[in-house]
């Protein structure tokens, strides 16, 4: 059975607390899975969570903050451990590529899995796969920073109604979704076309196009929301977004799933950030990360 869910690993911000470990999440596509921003101790929130190495197919880093890209080592050294059997691609800010490399090296071990490299220089598709298109987006942050997004390619719906008006049932129906025409009735004489899902990761960033570009229509979106509103000034300063401001983004966009992340520790209440991304009038579901939950990506329309 096909399963399309959020496992949230890590929501610190900068440093772990007792109660939340630096940043970690590993969608799960269908059969795939991406790890987003493995931070320091993410190998064992894995272990926690129920994730194995075998689940990881692509690791998607949005810079090279401690918080973001710390237990690379562990990850990729845990790949090679436990012999993942298919190749694993991982996309980071070309800028960064010496720290990838330290991290990648950072101690001796037996190299077993086949690693692709797919540092990212510009904004655009790095990967299209018969499930997802993967596309990154600059972000505005003190070093440079990339957001990512799914699309799953658009679909068809057939409609029975329409069937019936036409005539058509039992395995002409299947016939007519693989040749795309029975009979003078085209497959557009019976169907819809069904989007496609999005998912959208966006980390530490200000305000900028590319936070809108990423969020812009999708059916689930995790963002960064380090400080609460009252401390806006501090977030431009150092590169972030309020709550308010990220649930702004997600409401202006459509988002149908908005998940609130990356907490500052000066903060010991997170029943005000889902208060304060409502007041800005953000209506769809949200979700105030905590470490180890699962959210599911919404059903299709």
């Amino acid at each position: 059975m096909s399963v399309r869910e959020l496992v949230v690993l890590g929501t610190a911000s900068q440093v772990p607390t007792r109660h939340r470990n630096h940043n970690g999440y590993l969608l799960r596509w269908d059969g795939q899975g991406v790890l987003f921003d493995p931070g320091e101790g993410t190998q064992r929130q894995m272990l926690r969570a129920g994730v194995a190495a075998h689940d990881i197919h692509r690791i998607c880093v949005t810079h090279f903050h401690g918080d973001h890209s710390l237990g690379l080592a562990g990850v990729i050294q845990r790949i090679n451990l436990d012999q993942v059997p298919h190749p694993v691609t991982a996309h980071y800010p070309a800028s960064g590529q010496h720290f990838f490399e330290r991290l990648r090296y950072a101690t001796a071990y037996r190299e077993t899995v086949k690693l692709d490299e797919g540092p990212v220089a510009a904004d655009g598709p790095l990967a299209v796969t018969d499930a997802y298109t993967l596309d990154a987006r600059r972000l505005s942050h003190p070093v440079e920073s990339y957001g990512y997004r799914l699309t799953e390619p658009d679909g068809r719906r057939i409609l029975p109604e329409r069937l019936a008006a036409h005539g058509i049932k039992g395995p002409d129906v299947g016939r007519l979704q693989r040749e795309g025409v029975l009979n003078g009735v085209t497959l557009d004489d019976v169907s819809e076309v069904r989007r496609g899902q999005r998912f959208a990761f966006v980390m530490d960033t200000r305000l900028c196009d590319g936070v809108h570009a990423l969020a812009d229509g999708a059916d689930m979106l995790v963002i960064e929301s380090t400080f609460l509103d009252e401390d806006v000034r501090l977030a431009t300063d150092h590169g972030h977004l309020t709550a308010g401001q990220a649930a702004a983004v997600a409401r202006d966009a459509g988002v149908r799933h908005l998940v609130l992340t990356h907490f500052s520790q000066r903060y010991s209440e997170p029943a005000e950030f889902e208060r304060q991304a409502r007041a800005v009038g953000f209506e769809g579901e949200l979700s105030i990360a905590q470490d180890l939950m699962r959210v599911p990506v919404p059903k299709r329309t």
